[in-house]
């Protein structure tokens, strides 16, 4: 009888199975997949075997589901879709799916075979319905499984990218509106560094909303080759901005002078963006009447522009959650919380990298290493 050969040669059946899992491409037979997958797919068919051999063989329809493919619900079909749903969460294909069953079939052909195992034809007919049934279901809640987390990145990158467009808009609005205020406040005129400032911001609101209609309208923007720049002149232009903010918020802006030679390649849109963001992050939770530095100089093939507060150190365990998106560690909950997160980005643009170092007591410094370049000769 087959359940009688399937109960005494399980722990060979499954050790065959193992080795077929093991000699494929990144794949390996993990505890879940020996637990819930083979070994119990095996016991459910050795039971179905069992109950066809009793008066009430129709009982096994519980165990194995029917044939025909008619859905229904039963114990291998509710494992399987278990199995199915652990395979994607492993990282497994669908087609690695169907191959865990099909490893338990030839086992049991290769094996019966070698030990010359006589089995009727209507036992064939109940191991092939146990598997039909058992692969059907695994796949289907395996594809199930896979486009609900499909649509679930959708939806997040959608959301992450919508709050991206709006933490910038605020941002460029923010600085062009604090540049109007000080003019207006001190009758200013507009060609000075204020008006330079009005300018930017102004310049930035285009730029965003020219950039989101060409996203809705589907158009692909090549990108442009790195521009070269100063960064003794980058500076400069962030700090003005970067000076308003710091006095609406009772701070002082300390800023040290920049080696005119050196220079960055890349967008410089992006950079100003990354470095405001980080200005006003320190401004934001740097305690009142403290110190925020900005700080630009090379080290060797690299360009450090440091950002550093007085916020009193970063909580406990915050460093490794702090680029995450939507993730605020104060309880000033007035951002969106990606801020840090846009800065990283703009940075690795330039090919660079942004990290932060917590000073306990005093405060902290985000650091962006950019590649170095020199301006050149006039």
């Amino acid at each position: 009888m087959m359940h009688d050969f399937l109960s005494n040669n399980r722990a060979a059946l499954i050790e065959r199975c193992r080795v077929k899992v093991a000699k494929r491409p990144a794949r390996a037979a993990s505890a879940e997949q020996l637990e819930k997958g083979v070994p119990l797919f095996l016991d459910q068919l050795i039971k179905t075997l069992r109950i066809e051999q009793t008066k009430d063989p129709l009982d096994s329809r519980d165990v194995s589901g029917p044939a025909n493919g008619t859905a229904s619900m039963s114990e291998i079909g509710t494992s399987a879709a278990q199995h199915g749903h652990q395979l994607l969460l492993l990282g497994f294909t669908v087609d690695q799916v169907v191959h865990d069953y099909g490893d338990l079939c030839q086992a049991i052909t290769d094996l019966a075979h070698e030990r010359d195992a006589p089995f009727q034809i209507d036992e064939f007919r109940t191991l092939n319905r146990c598997l039909d049934n058992a692969i059907a279901d695994a796949v289907t809640e395996f594809s199930y499984q896979r486009d609900h987390l499909a649509d679930e990145r959708r939806f997040h990158e959608a959301n992450e990218q919508a709050g991206f467009f709006a933490h910038e808009l605020r941002n460029a609005l923010s600085t062009a509106t604090l540049a109007f205020e000080a003019a207006k406040a001190g009758n200013l005129n507009l060609s000075g560094a204020t008006g330079s400032v009005l300018h930017r911001g102004l310049m930035g609101l285009r730029t965003l909303i020219d950039r989101s209609l060409d996203d809705v309208k589907g158009l692909s923007v090549k990108s442009a080759s790195p521009q070269l720049f100063s960064l003794a002149e980058f500076i400069a232009e962030v700090e003005h901005a970067a000076e308003l903010a710091a006095q609406v918020r009772g701070s002082k802006l300390v800023v040290s002078s920049v080696d005119p030679q050196l220079a960055l390649a890349g967008d410089r849109d992006l950079l100003y963006a990354a470095v405001g963001n980080l200005l006003q992050n320190a401004l934001k939770f740097t305690h009142p009447h403290t110190e925020v530095t900005l700080n630009a100089y090379a080290v060797a093939d690299r360009v450090l522009i440091d950002v550093k507060d007085h916020c009193g150190g970063l909580p406990v365990g915050s460093v490794e959650t702090m680029f995450q998106p939507f993730k605020q560690h104060s309880a000033d909950k007035s951002g969106l919380g990606l801020g840090l997160l846009i800065a990283r980005k703009s940075v690795e643009s330039f090919g660079g990298t942004l990290s932060v170092s917590d000073i306990p007591g005093i405060g902290c410094v985000f650091t962006a290493s950019l590649p170095r370049y020199s301006m050149p000769p006039v």
